[in-house]
């Protein structure tokens, strides 16, 4: 039987990686007065609903979606968290 799953996926850069964007932000919230904030990252969030026969083999087939496709390794990490969905309850 197969299930569908959503995956809410989480897209970070690395601690070590310089985040520009991150940066600019944060120099713009100072200027408008929010001296309180010493750090800003900026990520991406993505949704994916995947149709498996068990969570096991849609938790590989979403690294895998994320090592080739939605993340960058080499400067980026992920992480996902899974939820099994109704197919008939009109959620997607």
């Amino acid at each position: 039987m197969q299930r569908k799953y959503l995956a809410k996926i989480f897209v970070t850069l690395r601690p070590s990686v310089l985040d520009p964007a991150g940066v600019a932000v944060q120099s713009s919230l100072k200027q408008l007065g929010y001296d309180n904030v010493d750090s800003v990252r900026i990520g991406k969030y993505i949704e994916v609903i995947i149709t498996e026969p068990d969570e096991r083999k849609a938790r590989q087939n979403l690294d895998r979606i994320c090592d080739q496709m939605l993340a960058n390794p080499v400067i980026e990490n992920y992480r996902f968290d899974l939820i099994e969905v109704e197919s008939q309850t009109g959620v997607f």
